[in-house]
C-alpha cells in the first residue's frame, strides 16, 4: 500500500500518495490545475507549455513536473497566478493564427478549452499573423504550423511499430517548429496516422479526405467545464439601479451581421428588452445618425477600410460603454485570414483572377469616394478603448443580454460554460 503524505493546496490541508504527480493529487481532491501539455502516460512529464504554472514551496514552477512529498504547499488560485496562466493562453493565441471558426478541430482543441477555462474574452496582446508554411508533403498527413503550440506530444506520443519518431523539433528559440519525417509517416497505419491527428492538442494535424467535424453540442469541449465552481465565478454584482430606459446603438464593421442575428435571438425575453431598451443608431433601425448619446455601443466586426475606422471612432465619441461583440471585433476573427497575405496578393486574387461574368474586363476598382482599404484587418481595441468584450462566433443571445443586462443596470448574472464560446 502506498504511503500517505500531508500537503497543503490553496490553504486546504491534503492526504495523497507520496510520490504522484502534483496535477493528479490536485486533481483526485477536485482542484483544478490547467494544462495543455500534461499527459498522465507520458513519462517525465514534457513541462513545455507552463500553464499549470504555481507556486510550490514559494517557488514558482509547473506543477506537471512536480511529485508530492511531504509538507509540499502549493498555491493554485491566487490573482497573480490566476493572471499569469491567462496571459500564457492568450499568448499562444497571439502568437498562431487561432481562428476557431474556420477550424474542423473547434469544440475539440485543448486551447479553445483552456481559454474558456479561464474566461479569456480577448487577448492583451497584439495578434502577430505570421504566414507559416503549410506542409503538404506527407502523403496523407497536412502540418499547419500556424496552429501548432509546440506543445510536443505529437514529438514523443506518435512513433512507427519499429519505434521511430515521424515528428521533431526543428530550428530552435523563437523559429522551432515541428517537422514531419516524411518517410516515417508514410510508414504509419491509417489507424495511426488518424490517431496523430486526434492527440494533437489543436488544430495543427490534419489527415486529408478525414472529417474530424460533430455537430454543435455534441463535441468535446461544448457542454461540461472541468471545474465544478465555473459559473460560480462569473457571478457579477447585484443590481444597483431601477432599471430604466437605456439608449443602445449597434453597428456592424468588418462582419456578417451574424452578431446582429443573435442579438434577437433571445425568443419572448425580446418583449422585455423592448420596454428596457430604446435602440439609435443602428441596422435594427435604419437611423445613420446619433440622435442622443448612448449609454452602450455594440459592435460587430473588425476595422478592414477607412470607413470602418471613421464610424468606429464615432461610436467611442457618443456612447458612454462601448462593447466589442464577437469574434471580428474583439481581435478580428474570420477577416484576419488575409491578413499574413500582402494586400496586394489579396487584392489580384479577388479582383483580377478569380472568375467573372465579363471576360477579360477585370479591374482593381479604385475611386476617390471608395473607403480606402487597410494593409490588415484591424481589432477595435487598436482603434479605441473597448471597455467589454463578448466573444463568439457569433456569441450566444443568452450571452450578450445578460452582459448588457449587467452593464446597464447591475442585474446579476453568470455566464454558464456552455454561453461561452469563440466559435
Amino acid at each position: 500500500m502506498s504511503k500517505m503524505i500531508n500537503i497543503t493546496i490553496d490553504g486546504k490541508a491534503l492526504q495523497v500518495e507520496e510520490g504522484k504527480n502534483l496535477m493528479i493529487a490536485a486533481r483526485e481532491n477536485g482542484i483544478f490545475i490547467p494544462s495543455l501539455c500534461y499527459y498522465e502516460h507520458i513519462e517525465p512529464p514534457l513541462g513545455s507549455c507552463r500553464v499549470c504554472s504555481c507556486k510550490i514551496n514559494g517557488k514558482f514552477g509547473p506543477a506537471c513536473t512536480e511529485k508530492v512529498t511531504e509538507g509540499l504547499t502549493v498555491e493554485v488560485n491566487t490573482p497573480e497566478l490566476t493572471d499569469t496562466r491567462k496571459a500564457l493562453v492568450e499568448m499562444m493565441f497571439a502568437e498562431g493564427n487561432h481562428i476557431c471558426p474556420a477550424c474542423e478541430k473547434s469544440g475539440k482543441c485543448d486551447l479553445q478549452h483552456m481559454g474558456y477555462e479561464l474566461g479569456v474574452s480577448s487577448t492583451r496582446f497584439q495578434h502577430l499573423f505570421k504566414d507559416r508554411i503549410i506542409d503538404f508533403n506527407p502523403s496523407r498527413m497536412v502540418m499547419e504550423h500556424n496552429r501548432c503550440i509546440k506543445c510536443m506530444r505529437c514529438v514523443v506520443d506518435v512513433l512507427t511499430s519499429d519505434g521511430k519518431r515521424v515528428f521533431t523539433y526543428q530550428n530552435r528559440g523563437n523559429e522551432t517548429f515541428v517537422g514531419i519525417d516524411y518517410e516515417q509517416e508514410a510508414r504509419l497505419t491509417e489507424e495511426e496516422a488518424i490517431n496523430a491527428m486526434k492527440i494533437c492538442p489543436t488544430g495543427a494535424i490534419i489527415i486529408r479526405g478525414v472529417n474530424q467535424s460533430e455537430p454543435f453540442g455534441e463535441r468535446k469541449f461544448d457542454l461540461q467545464s472541468s471545474q465544478k465552481d465555473y459559473n460560480k465565478k462569473t457571478a457579477h454584482k447585484k443590481r444597483t439601479v431601477p432599471m430604466e430606459k437605456k439608449i443602445v446603438a449597434t453597428v456592424s464593421l468588418a462582419g456578417c451581421f451574424g452578431c446582429h442575428m443573435s442579438l434577437l435571438d433571445i425568443d419572448t425575453e425580446l418583449l422585455d428588452v423592448v420596454e428596457l431598451v430604446s435602440f439609435t443608431k443602428s441596422p435594427l433601425t435604419d437611423i445613420k445618425k446619433f440622435n442622443n448619446r448612448c449609454h452602450i455601443g455594440l459592435i460587430e466586426g473588425g476595422c478592414c477600410n477607412s470607413e470602418n475606422v471613421e464610424t468606429l471612432r464615432y461610436f467611442r465619441e457618443n456612447c458612454d460603454i462601448l462593447v466589442a461583440l464577437g469574434e471580428c471585433a474583439v481581435w478580428g476573427g474570420l477577416p484576419t485570414m488575409r491578413n499574413a497575405i500582402p494586400l496586394s496578393e489579396c487584392l489580384e486574387e479577388a479582383y483580377l483572377n478569380s472568375v467573372t461574368s465579363e471576360p477579360g474586363n477585370t479591374i482593381v476598382p479604385y475611386h476617390e469616394d471608395l473607403p480606402k482599404i487597410l494593409d490588415r484587418v484591424y481589432a477595435c481595441n487598436e482603434i479605441v478603448k473597448i471597455d467589454y468584450y463578448i466573444p463568439g462566433c457569433p456569441p450566444d443571445a443568452n450571452h450578450i443580454w445578460k452582459a448588457v443586462k449587467n452593464l446597464l443596470w447591475g442585474e446579476e448574472y453568470s455566464i454558464l460554460y456552455s454561453e461561452f464560446k469563440y466559435d
